[in-house]
């Protein structure tokens, strides 16, 4: 017999630093170049790298922590509002005009605020079984109705008490060897944490994870723990960073930490972490966040240039800055995101580099590794149960027993209790219908998002797509003075052009669509800020606004006057925009329950594979699904501007949480498969009444609308909670069942 030839396995991929880092070094250096082409008084000068480096700390070490989240296969999409939370709470404690604790105190009630919120993200997203991303982005706007709730909107400063406190606020100040002492404690942090992934059992227990869960909880890995350990070195990460920006600033504004999630997760994948999780450098996360801060600053700071002015008949050349309109900063961040998740399978997974270098020194290639798909695992993981006992039930039980009998019995209850606080406001027939308005908003864009959720994806844009085919209309009307009918148009050019985005990076590159969305959920609003430069627009032709005006308006606009009685009383409370969201809803809640197409949807949420086995054209669903909730959003953007008369950059904030609330209270399940009309629009109505109650006037007392914001991300989590482990684990039935059998237990016993 003869020897079998051994093949080398070549050398073991390094763990620290790779040739990808290289790269990004050599990126960097080329794009300070440029900065310095293009702005050479700004980025010539050591102050400008100085300043670039202690940017670079904060974010760097956010990114640091999350690098652990994203090698596990997850995502933490709260570091931002966790970042900004504690700065303000920091301040809200140590200003004197507050709580006037002192330094120690403030810093130790901090450090546990972030720990608890990294603890609360890991135990929902592993223990509650919470989809990361829901769990992550309920936690990002509850956190930020907290700030806006702590700040009032306002600043808050506190240098003169920080000058007594020096020690502490020297940490955000430059040190003896001239440079900021962010700088060095980023780099022991970097240097911590890349020894930590590398070389430790954490990082081998980290890695094991992410790159197989199953396989890593056989090998006696205790893997709950290793996911709720990287939220909260995430979190952890988030505090330090808000407690180096308290020591540096002295104070503190409602905008800390506003689009920095999008920041850090941009710069992890720019670094070389897989979104697929098992793979991810720390160095690489830091050098990525170098790159994201600095096409930042080139962006933020413009570059200079030469005007021409004319001054009593005479032209004088004036030196002057070009920089970009409000709102195109987080354009292109949004596009970084979706670009870096790319980057990840087309280029690091296939070996662009090694391939195009094999190929310059004519040698053969690197071997072609597995390029599949890059949907992560979160959405789609397992289709929603069907409902035994509504098919077996009868009479109430049958009721009851419908996914959709707790929107629909909240509904009532909710619209009760209105009724009991406050029957002269409720009752009265005009206000009602004023409530409906504010309903009609929120049911349209809920129409789409039960078709997105029941596919199995999910759409975080919605709330921008909707200020985007604002901003679109109100700028063709006011600066364009364009006929209404070109105004709508092209508002819902804008719109479906951003779903068709949405569904092409999701569907046709294979993005998570939380993701695709997710960036489009930046791109999206900075766009609509950049079509009016940041500002309200109003004055056009009232034509337009009767899409958002009632019934009789309508009729006295076209000369028609109806007689008194019932036709006219009715008239003047329900108005078009209520006609044209049931007239929407119809039509989507036959096609959804009674067509195959809606049967396809469904099917394509429960079990994509199965689906696409069964014949199901499952990319031409989702695509298609994710189309409608674009237009869904689109039409209630264009009913907006017509129904306030103008329009605001802020137009559709918080829509996507009232949408994603909507539909699971509404009985649609968050891991897809199912969803009705009735329900969602139901669930719609509770988180109408919901803000209508806590706004309501009792006896002098108004919730003020950022506890709003706060209330519904708290029902959002329980919503979710509720179809998890009460819907599809059906613990309640399960606790029945257990219950009866002990009893039948005892019985035979005592037989």
């Amino acid at each position: 017999m003869g020897l079998t030839k051994m093949t080398s396995l070549g050398r073991a991929p390094p763990q620290l630093v790779g040739g990808w880092e290289a790269g990004l070094l050599i990126f960097l250096a080329l794009l300070y170049l440029g900065g310095i082409i293009v702005n050479p008084t700004f980025f010539g000068s050591t102050e400008a790298l100085h300043a670039l480096l202690r940017d670079t700390s904060r974010v760097g070490i956010i990114a640091v922590g999350m690098t652990f989240v994203i090698a596990n296969k997850d995502l933490d999409l709260s570091v931002g509002s966790t970042y900004g939370l504690v700065a303000v709470v920091f301040a809200r404690l140590f200003a004197p005009s507050f709580l006037d604790f002192d330094i120690v105190t403030s810093v130790i009630l901090c450090m546990l605020l972030g720990t608890a919120i990294g603890l609360l993200n890991g135990v929902l997203v592993t223990i509650l079984k919470v989809p990361a991303f829901i769990a992550t982005l309920t936690m990002l706007f509850i956190g930020r109705g907290f700030v806006l709730a702590f700040t009032q909107g306002q600043a808050i400063y506190y240098s003169d008490k920080a000058n007594e406190n020096s020690p502490f606020f020297r940490l955000g100040e430059t040190n003896a060897l001239g440079f900021n002492n962010q700088i060095a404690i980023f780099f022991l942090i970097a240097v911590v944490g890349a020894h930590v992934l590398a070389q430790t059992r954490w990082g081998y227990e980290t890695f094991a994870t992410g790159g197989n869960e199953q396989a890593a909880a056989y090998a006696g890995i205790n893997t709950r723990w290793v996911r709720i350990r990287a939220y909260l070195l995430s979190s952890l990460c988030a505090t330090l960073a808000a407690l180096l920006s308290a020591a540096q600033d002295k104070g503190v504004t409602p905008l800390y930490g506003v689009g920095w999630e999008l920041t850090v997760i941009a710069s992890v994948i720019i670094g070389g972490a897989s979104i697929l999780g098992g793979r991810g450098r720390v160095i690489g996360s830091c050098l990525g966040t170098a790159v994201v801060v600095l096409i930042d600053k080139v962006l933020r700071e413009g570059w200079p240039i030469t005007r021409t002015v004319v001054i009593d008949g005479e032209k004088i050349a004036v030196g002057a800055k070009f920089t970009l309109p409000a709102g195109a900063v987080l354009v292109f961040l949004g596009l970084l995101l979706v670009i870096a998740v790319l980057i990840e399978p087309f280029l690091i997974r296939r070996q662009a580099a090694a391939r195009f270098w094999a190929w310059l020194r004519r040698r053969p290639p690197p071997p072609a590794p597995d390029t599949g798909g890059v949907a992560l695992e979160g959405v789609q993981t397992k289709g929603a149960m069907a409902t035994d006992t509504a098919l077996s039930a009868t009479g109430l039980g049958k009721f009851l027993a419908r996914r959709d009998a707790l929107a629909i019995i909240l509904t009532a209850v909710l619209w009760l209790t209105g009724l009991a606080l406050r029957p002269d406001y409720w009752w009265n027939l005009s206000n009602t219908f004023a409530i409906l308005l504010n309903y009609t908003e929120l049911a349209i864009i809920a129409v789409g998002m039960t078709y997105v959720i029941a596919a199995g994806d999910i759409d975080l844009s919605v709330g921008s797509v909707l200020a985007l085919a604002g901003s679109t209309a109100a700028y063709f009307l006011k600066v364009l003075g364009a006929e209404p009918l070109t105004a709508i148009a092209m508002g819902l050019l804008a719109g479906s052009a951003a779903g068709l985005v949405n569904a092409a990076v999701t569907v046709g590159f294979k993005l998570p669509a939380f993701i695709a969305t997710l960036g489009m959920f930046y791109i999206a609003r900075g766009l609509a800020a950049w079509f009016v430069a940041g500002q309200q627009l109003t004055g056009w032709s009232e034509g337009y606004n009767l899409l958002g005006r009632k019934m009789d308006d309508v009729f006295l606009h076209f000369g028609l006057e109806l007689p008194p009685g019932v036709m006219r009383t009715v008239a003047e409370v329900v108005s078009v925009q209520t006609i044209w969201m049931f007239f929407v809803a119809i039509i989507a809640g036959i096609v959804l329950a009674y067509t195959p197409f809606g049967l396809k949807v469904c099917a394509a949420g429960g079990k994509l594979r199965a689906a696409a086995y069964a014949g199901i054209n499952t990319n031409r669903v989702r695509f298609i699904s994710l189309m409608l909730s674009a237009v869904c959003a689109t039409m209630a953007g264009i009913i907006n501007v017509a129904y306030f008369r103008s329009f605001n950059p802020v137009a559709g904030q918080f829509r996507e949480l009232d949408a994603i609330a909507s539909v699971i209270i509404g009985g649609g399940s968050i891991f897809g498969g199912y969803g009705t009309m009735i329900g969602s629009l139901a669930g719609a109505a509770v988180i109408t009444l919901v803000r209508a109650l806590l706004q309501l006037n009792v006896q002098g007392f108004t919730m003020p609308q950022h506890w709003i914001n706060v209330f519904i991300g708290v029902i959002l989590i329980v919503a979710v909670l509720i179809d998890i482990w009460v819907r599809q684990a059906n613990i309640f039935g399960r606790l029945r069942e257990r219950i009866a059998r002990g009893a039948r237990t005892g019985e035979g016993i005592h037989g």
